[in-house]
C-alpha cells in the first residue's frame, strides 16, 4: 500500500528535475553568449577565464535556485557572475601583490558620482553599428571600459535591465550604475568617433 505513494513521489521528483533542466538548457543557451562576451572584457581576453567564470556560474543558479521562474533567473544569473568575477579579480589582485592580504583589496570606486545624471535611454549595441565599425571592434571598446563601465553597459545595453535591477546586480547605488553607465557610453562614442565620424561628440 505504501509503494504508489512512494513511486508516484518519485515520479514527480524526476518529472520536476527534467523540467528544471530543460529549463535550464534553454536559459543558457540564450545566455551564454552574452555573458562570455562581458567575461572576456572584464577578464581582458581570457576566454578560458571567461567560460570558467560562465560555468560556475550556472551550476550555482541551478544548485541553489532551480525552483525559481526563467524570469527571476536572469538577474540571479548575473548577481552571481559578478561575485565569480570579483572573487576572481581579487585571486588576481594577491596574487600579483602577495602582500595584498594585509590590506583591503579596492577593485572599483562607486562613491565617485555625477551629480544630476540622468537615466539615459539604453541604446542597443547595433546602434554603434555603422558602415566602418565592426562588431568586433565595438567588442574591443568595451573592453578597454575600466570593469564597472562594462558591467553598466552590458547590462543596461545588451540585457535590457534597468538601473535598479542592475544596482542590486552591481551591488551599488543607482546613482552610481547612471554615473558608470554614461561614462561608458561616452567612452565607446569617443573609443569609436575616429572610425566613424557621426558617433563623436559628447552625449551630455
Amino acid at each position: 500500500m505504501d509503494l504508489a505513494p512512494k513511486k508516484l513521489h518519485s515520479q514527480d521528483s524526476s518529472t520536476l528535475r527534467s523540467t528544471a533542466e530543460s529549463r535550464l538548457k534553454n536559459f543558457m543557451q540564450d545566455v551564454t553568449g552574452r555573458a562570455l562576451v562581458m567575461m572576456e572584457s572584464a577578464t581582458q581576453g581570457q576566454q578560458g577565464i571567461a567560460m570558467d567564470l560562465v560555468q560556475e556560474a550556472f551550476i550555482s543558479l541551478h544548485k541553489s535556485y532551480a525552483d525559481k521562474s526563467t524570469e527571476e533567473w536572469y538577474p540571479l544569473f548575473y548577481t552571481i557572475l559578478n561575485h565569480k568575477l570579483q572573487d576572481w579579480r581579487r585571486k588576481e589582485a594577491r596574487r600579483a601583490q602577495p602582500f595584498s592580504f594585509f590590506r583591503k583589496v579596492q577593485l572599483d570606486d562607486d562613491s565617485d558620482e555625477l551629480d544630476h545624471v540622468i537615466d539615459e535611454s539604453t541604446p542597443s549595441p547595433l546602434e554603434f553599428l555603422h558602415q566602418a565599425v565592426t562588431a568586433e571592434e565595438i567588442q574591443a571598446a568595451i573592453a578597454s571600459l575600466p570593469q564597472r563601465q562594462q558591467q553598466a553597459f552590458m547590462l543596461r545595453a545588451w540585457e535590457g535591465f534597468d538601473t535598479q535591477t542592475t544596482a542590486q546586480i552591481m551591488q551599488c547605488s543607482e546613482g552610481s550604475v547612471k554615473t558608470h553607465y554614461h561614462r561608458a557610453i561616452q567612452g565607446l562614442r569617443q573609443a569609436l568617433a575616429h572610425l566613424d565620424p557621426f558617433m563623436g561628440g559628447s552625449s551630455e
